[in-house]
């Protein structure tokens, strides 16, 4: 079995694929600096530092107490929003920090690499469903972030022989081994609709209703947490036995509207769950749907989940931990 560095392993899909990563056997050492992780939410037999990926000295210091195998990097600020109105920070955090990783990972002759990436650097996609080849246009500065990393890992395996899988997520949601999302804030849609029905807000808000869509609400392609990391795993497999670099689409290829996913919440919870309408938020594309065709056919990848099974996994998680890792 590999010895894997986990980058953001304290986060939400980090600490999945860490439990994922340690039942087949793997030995896993997870670099957090638990921003927005959870210490909690990393096992015992999983070796944590604390650390942030600017600290090169520190880092470096893990790399030579360890012999790894491969990296798979899932450290970064990922709030499409925020990156509007501190781009610096996404900058230096992102791009700044994986340039620091990629030159360590160099220097310790460490040259395969799984790289957490995005559905953002689509922008407004020019097609539907978005495969690999579709044009890459971000529209704010986190998917611009991601694609300047999927250049640089380009530029770093033409020069330094570094291999890579870029696996660029659409939204991931739902739960697994007694862990979920806690995010501060929370910005995604079914953990708000979901604190909606624990009380802990009053009502979700719909941006927008006046989108060419079949109700007028933006259309996303939602993936469980566990298929996406399956999806890690088929890559490294593939990336630790043929050293071949490539790029693929995860989501399920099925588009589910705002809308939809109240009714939904509504009927797993058994709650109500007031919505309120406004206008749409600048920078909302009407429809973001994965073309996964690509990873199916390369790496058998099939994921599992449906709808349902993602938001009662979901509803499981925040009934039980309320306010998140802090609950008792």
């Amino acid at each position: 079995m590999s010895r894997i560095l986990i980058t953001g392993g304290a986060g939400y899909i980090g600490s999945h694929a860490v439990r994922v990563l340690l039942d087949k056997g793997h030995q896993i050492v997870v670099y957090d600096n638990c921003v927005n992780g959870h210490k909690e939410s990393v096992p015992e037999n999983a070796e944590l530092f604390v650390g942030d990926l600017s600290d090169k000295e520190k880092l470096n210091q893990v790399f030579k107490k360890y012999k790894f195998d491969a990296v798979i990097h899932f450290a970064a600020f990922i709030e499409a929003g925020e990156s509007m109105k501190e781009p610096a920070i996404f900058y230096r955090n992102n791009v700044v920090n994986t340039l620091n990783l990629l030159e360590t990972m160099t220097a310790n002759g460490v040259k395969r690499i799984v790289f957490s990436s995005t559905a953002a650097l689509f922008g407004y996609p020019d097609k539907i469903p978005i495969d690999e080849d579709t044009k890459k246009e971000p529209i704010n500065v986190y998917g611009m972030t991601k694609l300047i990393i999927e250049h640089m890992l380009k530029d770093f395996e033409m020069a330094y022989g570094l291999k890579y899988m870029a696996l660029r997520y659409f939204n991931a949601a739902g739960a697994d081994f007694g862990i979920g999302e806690d995010h501060h804030p929370e910005t995604h849609l079914i953990p708000i609709v979901l604190q909606v029905a624990l009380g802990k807000r009053d009502k979700i808000m719909i941006f927008g209703t006046d989108y060419d869509t079949r109700d007028g609400t933006c259309i996303r392609d939602y993936i469980h947490v566990s298929d996406l990391v399956d999806a890690h795993i088929l890559a490294l497999d593939k990336l630790l036995t043929t050293g071949q670099s490539d790029q693929y689409n995860l989501g399920s290829g099925q588009g589910y509207s705002v809308k939809e996913i109240i009714d939904a919440a509504r009927e797993v919870t058994g709650h109500p769950i007031p919505a309120e309408e406004a206008e749409r938020r600048p920078g909302d594309p009407a429809v973001l749907v994965a073309d996964s065709a690509k990873i199916k056919k390369e790496l058998g990848w099939q994921p599992k989940h449906d709808l349902k099974s993602i938001i009662s996994s979901a509803w499981e998680w925040h009934k039980s931990h309320p306010d998140g890792f802090k609950s008792k």
